[in-house]
């Protein structure tokens, strides 16, 4: 929608990113009430409440009247939408064995990759038809039936609490104390800034470079979500063949080859492969740092797994910022080249400290 946004507030498309930037900084900072809050009073019944508050977010963004009160309401469906993602990874982590976990996040990947193949294809396609307050009435509408779903059997299982009450801001204190939990937010951290600020300009440079009409340079990035979603069906063998650490080393290098791809395309056609294996690698790399953030502290998973979303979106925000930053300056390649970088790095440095948690 950003490219529609600036035209529509007449703003600056750095200054129209506000709505992704504050939605992710919102959605960061609440982790750390969602987690405490997840294992304290059942994380289902969290996500319920969640989602309903997402809805009510929706609604209001659909009324937005003016771009401020646009970037307000997308803070606060990010404020509500911190508790679903995250907290449903606990809850994997806590009724998983280590063993299964990997693929059975990849399982609760390719649903979530289903939305976002479905929002980047349709969020262009209706915000060009009848309008991005169109868009987010939609959006209204499944966040409150995905609520009203899970609300039966959230309640049947809110007895399952893991930490006592009172407990929650010395056990965040203590979790940043172990070396495992710093290393695993750092990569997190660093993941989000280098993958998620070039993924929300993408469409936007489809359209400024080579023409495409907003719904097209939707369709083109959808093509991330299909690959992440292609990845999910096959996690089970390729994990058993490459392992965690030939996951994240495959990964990152697929994601640094396609971002070079997307920064020196000469036709937009080059970009639609670009995009397919940048979502395969990324979900390679991405999901072994979600097994491994459910693992660093499994009597406070909720938690543990909350301080892991909190970094990956302040990661998403300071790197939607910078990528702003380069885009109004015209550095766009030169962005997307630093991002390659970091990503094969990474890659290969998570593939390292997992082969060493292996085999100690």
């Amino acid at each position: 929608m950003l490219t529609t946004l600036a035209a529509e507030f007449n703003r600056p498309l750095s200054e129209a990113s506000h709505v992704v930037s504050g939605f992710a900084i919102s959605y960061g900072v609440m982790q750390l009430l969602y987690g405490p809050l997840g294992d304290r009073f059942g994380k289902l019944r969290v996500i319920s409440l969640a989602t309903a508050g997402c809805a009510i977010a929706s609604v209001l963004a659909a009324l937005s009247y003016s771009f401020d009160m646009l970037v307000a309401m997308r803070v606060f469906m990010g404020a509500a939408a911190a508790g679903v993602i995250p907290l449903s990874m606990a809850w994997v982590g806590d009724n998983f064995d280590y063993a299964e976990r990997q693929k059975t996040l990849s399982r609760l990947l390719s649903a979530t990759v289903g939305g976002m193949i479905a929002g980047q294809w349709l969020g262009g396609w209706l915000t060009e038809a009848v309008g991005w307050h169109f868009v987010f009435a939609v959006l209204a509408v499944l966040f409150a039936v995905a609520s009203w779903t899970l609300w039966r059997p959230a309640a049947d299982l809110a007895h399952q609490v893991s930490i006592p009450a009172g407990s929650s801001a010395r056990t965040m204190l203590r979790l940043l104390g172990l070396p495992r939990v710093r290393w695993v937010l750092s990569a997190a951290c660093i993941e989000g800034l280098a993958m998620f600020g070039v993924l929300a300009f993408v469409p936007s440079i489809l359209v400024e470079r080579y023409g495409l009409t907003v719904a097209v340079a939707g369709a083109v990035i959808s093509l991330f979500g299909v690959g992440g979603f292609l990845y999910s069906r096959v996690a089970g063998p390729l994990i058993r063949v490459l392992g965690e650490s030939g996951l994240a080393v495959c990964g990152g290098t697929l994601v640094a080859g396609s971002l070079l791809t997307l920064a020196w395309a000469g036709n937009w056609i080059a970009t639609l492969p670009a995009c397919l294996v940048a979502g395969a690698g990324f979900y390679m790399l991405h999901t072994t740092l979600q097994t491994q953030a459910t693992q660093m502290a499994p009597e406070q998973r909720g938690m543990a797994v909350a301080w892991f979303a909190c970094l990956l979106f302040i990661g998403q925000s300071a790197g939607v910022a910078l990528m702003a930053g380069a885009v109004g300056l015209g550095l766009t390649v030169q962005a997307l080249m630093v991002s390659a970088v970091i990503l094969a790095a990474l890659g290969v440095i998570v593939s390292f400290s997992v082969s060493i948690k292996s085999n100690p």
